[in-house]
């Protein structure tokens, strides 16, 4: 049990396991302020109920007054349905970094022509089918997207506007977002860039990006 200060908790995603961003939670911390964790779950195997749920228990044991959450791809939906299988959780504000709310192509395409590939309950259950996900009020969210064609979707997919080499730009953008911001990064490359962590800082700081 923590002493109720604030926290941010970065949630990963598919195929990852939170230890790719260190250098991301050593950033936040120096210049937030605040302590930077990572939440591990299994992306593959796991339904997305008992993710949100090992969610919840994580966050119980921080005991937070506040809370920042910070996702990447994947992570962004399991986010997006924590806060609504649990509203009252800490107040604090939201990054989505390369987050396809909407649906994933990459995963669509992977999912029809390679049948074997390990994409795992949560993707088939979220990013499989086009939907609008309105982000919810009361919550300020900040959407970073990556315009760096590097990444395995790019063989999967056709992409006829900007793209981190997964996730297209489009399938970032959120109803009711508070500011988006894209950036010359990849969808891995989020994690190593510098810029990413100052404008995900800046916005927890601040509520807005570039500042």
């Amino acid at each position: 049990m923590t002493d109720g200060a604030t926290h941010i908790v970065y949630v990963h995603g598919l195929w990852m396991n939170g230890t790719e961003s260190l250098f991301l939670r050593r950033r936040l911390q120096s210049q937030v302020g605040v302590a930077a964790h990572a939440f591990r779950y299994r992306s593959v195997s796991a339904k997305m109920s008992d993710i949100t749920a090992a969610l919840h228990g994580f966050v119980k044991e921080l005991a937070p007054k506040s809370l920042h959450l910070i996702a990447h791809s994947l992570g962004g939906l399991v986010v997006y349905r924590f806060l609504e299988r649990y509203p009252d959780a800490p107040p604090g504000r939201v990054v989505f970094l390369g987050v396809p709310l909407v649906a994933s192509r990459a995963a669509i395409s992977v999912s029809a022509r390679l049948r074997w590939a390990p994409l795992g309950r949560s993707v088939a259950d979220e990013l499989l089918t086009q939907r609008v996900r309105p982000w919810p009020a009361g919550r300020e969210l900040g959407v970073i997207a990556g315009t760096r064609p590097m990444g395995l979707g790019r063989f999967f997919a056709r992409y006829d506007e900007d793209y981190d080499g997964t996730v297209a730009v489009s399938e970032t953008r959120v109803p009711g977002a508070t500011d988006f911001v894209s950036l010359p990064v990849s969808h891995s490359g989020m994690m190593l860039s510098a810029r990413v962590a100052r404008e995900a800082g800046a916005f927890f700081q601040h509520g807005r990006f570039g500042l």
